[in-house]
């Protein structure tokens, strides 16, 4: 019996619902068939053999009424078909075993209130002790967050091939040593924060400013991420989680002032400030007095009290540096590195004027640290144009521009390289 025709209006939305969810959903739903399944590649295939049934059978008999659920259910049983067309290569025993190990889903509630948050279970797995510390950050990013390889490697300052090959050897590793998808216990969550936090934060730091493209932001990314710092801060209520919740909160505030109605760059000192999300720099004070408070104080936490400064200020002008300076100079001593380094130095050169600040970043330029950092080059241009030393900020410029690689940053580079006195 033929099937009625296809009424393309109907097709088209289920076809839209289809790649909305995807982009939406398409992290649960791996993060759950990881589960299922217990393999990464496994659950890979799944995910996009689920989504390919999703664009065949919506379109033509509707979205189902939980499609996350249909999704992991399709992915399941592609993947049990494939284990079985692969019978004819492998032993009987092994296939029935394969299948066998596959958890049943049917048997599994789904409302979210009965189950764990099968991501972040996926990312205390993705950042087992076993691992390298920065094979469990690539990891997560891949697997969890489904950054690219090349978004990573920037996040990195490293090199994508070998990005790639880290992946790679996580994944067996996880595979080979049969590590467990599941949350660690109250007595090894401790141990396993730190690793939880850094990748979290990678991933925010990619939404809140995207390492490449015509977006200046990413916000699916930056969502993420404090959506997961809250999970993680009512898993493990510890200062560090929530000084990171915090820092992430009083970022992302800024988020509809950091650029102009056409999508460019605006600086911090020429935001709208009444464009700021008040309810998050509340959200984020109210955390990093907690921590504070702990008395057990790290690097987010100080960070987060850094941006609290920044959000307290009314006007740029009102911006308390001298304060800054000084928890920039704690921050060197609980977590140095050129990154903050270079950032004391801008806030130097903002308390003392651009002199002493340009000192400050030709001494880390010039042991070669950040060489390969554009903001690094963009922040000494920036002093030299302000000093009045064209030439240096034009060649300090021209260096920022060969390695930025977001259109907003190069626009913005290219435009303060075009007003330079000739």
């Amino acid at each position: 019996m033929d099937r009625p025709p296809v009424n393309e209006d109907f097709a088209a939305r289920a076809r839209e619902t289809a790649d909305a969810i995807y982009r939406a959903e398409s992290r649960r739903v791996f993060a759950t068939l990881v589960r299922l399944l217990g393999d990464f590649d496994l659950a890979e295939e799944a995910l996009h053999d689920a989504f390919r049934a999703a664009l065949e059978q919506w379109p033509r008999d509707g979205v189902p009424a939980n499609p996350r659920a249909w999704l992991v259910s399709a992915g399941r049983f592609k993947a049990i078909d494939g284990i079985r067309r692969r019978a004819r290569f492998d032993s009987m025993e092994d296939v029935a075993e394969q299948v066998e190990a596959v958890i049943d889903e049917s048997a599994l509630p789904w409302n979210e209130e009965s189950i764990e948050d099968d991501r972040l279970r996926l990312i205390f797995t993705c950042c087992h002790p076993a691992l390298s510390p920065d094979a469990q950050v690539a990891l997560t990013l891949r697997e969890v967050c489904g950054l690219t390889t090349e978004e990573i490697a920037q996040a990195f300052l490293s090199a994508a091939p070998t990005l790639a090959q880290r992946i790679v050897r996580a994944k067996a590793k996880i595979r080979d040593a049969r590590i467990p998808y599941q949350v660690p216990t109250p007595a090894e969550l401790p141990q396993r924060l730190d690793s939880v936090l850094r990748v979290i934060y990678l991933v925010f730091n990619e939404g809140y400013s995207a390492s490449s493209g015509e977006s200046l932001t990413r916000l699916d990314l930056s969502g993420e991420a404090i959506r997961l710092g809250r999970l993680l801060v009512e898993l493990l209520p510890e200062p560090e989680a929530i000084g990171l919740l915090a820092l992430m909160l009083l970022q992302e505030s800024r988020r509809a002032a950091r650029a102009s109605p056409e999508g460019e760059l605006v600086l911090l000192s020429d935001q709208d400030r009444s464009l700021w999300n008040r309810d998050q720099i509340t959200q984020g004070l109210a955390l990093v007095q907690k921590a504070l408070a702990s008395r057990r104080i790290g690097p987010y936490t100080l960070q987060a009290a850094i941006a609290a400064v920044y959000a307290e200020a009314l006007t740029a002008d009102a911006t308390d540096w001298a304060q800054i300076v000084g928890l920039y100079d704690v921050l060197l001593r609980a977590d140095p590195s050129p990154v903050v380094e270079l950032n004391r130095a801008v806030a130097v050169a903002m308390r003392d004027g651009p002199a002493a600040g340009l000192v400050l970043i030709d001494a880390i330029l010039a042991r070669g640290d950040l060489d390969d950092y554009h903001l690094a080059h963009a922040a000494q241009a920036d002093l030299c144009r302000r000093l009045g030393n064209t030439v240096q900020a034009r060649a300090s410029y021209e260096r920022a521009l060969v390695l930025a690689r977001q259109g907003p940053e190069r626009r913005f580079l290219e435009r303060r390289l075009a007003e330079l006195p000739t």
